[in-house]
């Protein structure tokens, strides 16, 4: 079977033992393996090997974790690190590539009105298959209004509108692959976004990938289509996630029900003991720099408060 890297933030190792082949999957920075088995051929086997050689990953170092007062401050040093990897590809090949997600992050960009914008070319980290006009479902039409409307000049990339999951899948991958290495460049086969902005749930999903679920584990495709709740939904793959030049997760925020916040979820991503398939966003301890309220750090421990 040809195999191929992964991303620029990994090194494929290969051992071979029989007819076995083990995949060593380094993220980022030493310490942080996933090793996935394939079988080729025997998908049933490789399913169970999958599981069965999920490795939990080390703690976040606490030199990536930026802990900011409140909800506020969360958004503009989100906004600031926008406009510094804007400006840097921008000064560097005339372009910027962001993938932003859907949910609660989007807010932390409403408002914004970036002279870059004309220069950016924006694409969704997930998104549901429905109308893009769907003010209720649809991320982008909630991007419309809470800051695309005033990023003059923004060029995003959209899905057809449809509900069929696996050809929205095919096309937002065949759009993004259209892209000219000057707008989205590529690392190892894979895109490398200038900044993927990733929000994390309470159950550690990341863009659409879900606990327990087989999307987590895709190696191979830049997109997967997710129909675990109805509608159906398409994300970017975990790898192309880490691929980009810069991973940025941002998390904060309080309510009545939950008056400390993202505490449990930001505990479990940054330094629980998780794997892929228990905490999908602790695959991304390696790569990514974090920005989180006083609220959502509650529960980390001293090295990340200091």
């Amino acid at each position: 079977e040809q195999l191929r890297s992964i991303t620029n933030f990994q090194k494929l190792i290969i051992a071979m033992a029989g007819s076995w082949v083990v995949l060593a999957l380094v993220f980022c920075t030493p310490g942080h393996a996933l090793l996935i088995g394939r079988v080729p051929g025997n998908r049933a086997r490789e399913s169970n090997l999958i599981t069965a050689s999920l490795a939990s990953f080390s703690p976040v170092l606490p030199d990536r974790v930026t802990v900011c007062v409140d909800a506020d401050a969360v958004g503009a040093a989100v906004l600031e690190q926008l406009g510094a990897c804007a400006e840097e590809a921008i000064a560097a090949r005339g372009h910027f590539a962001l993938a932003i997600p859907g949910g609660s992050v989007l807010k932390m960009l409403a408002g914004s009105s970036p002279s870059w914008a004309a220069k950016t070319t924006l694409a969704y980290v997930n998104h549901k298959c429905v109308a893009m006009d769907d003010v209720s479902l649809a991320t982008h039409a909630k991007a419309t209004t809470l800051f695309l409307d005033g990023w003059a000049g923004v060029q995003p990339i959209l899905l057809a509108g449809t509900a069929d999951t696996a050809a929205e899948r095919a096309a937002y991958e065949a759009a993004l692959a259209a892209l000219p290495e000057s707008v989205l460049p590529r690392q190892n086969g894979l895109p490398a976004f200038d900044l993927a902005l990733i929000g994390v749930g309470d159950d550690g999903h990341v863009g659409s990938l879900y606990p327990g679920r087989e999307e987590v584990l895709e190696t191979e495709a830049w997109v997967v289509g997710v129909e675990m709740k109805v509608p159906g939904s398409i994300s970017l793959s975990l790898p192309v996630m880490a691929a980009s030049k810069k991973v940025l997760i941002a998390a904060c925020g309080v309510s009545d029900k939950y008056p400390q916040g993202k505490s449990d979820a930001m505990k479990r991503a940054i330094e629980g003991e998780e794997t892929l398939q228990s905490f999908p966003a602790s695959g991304l301890r390696g790569c990514a720099s974090w920005v989180i309220d006083e609220a959502a750090a509650s529960k980390l421990s001293d090295a990340y408060l200091a």
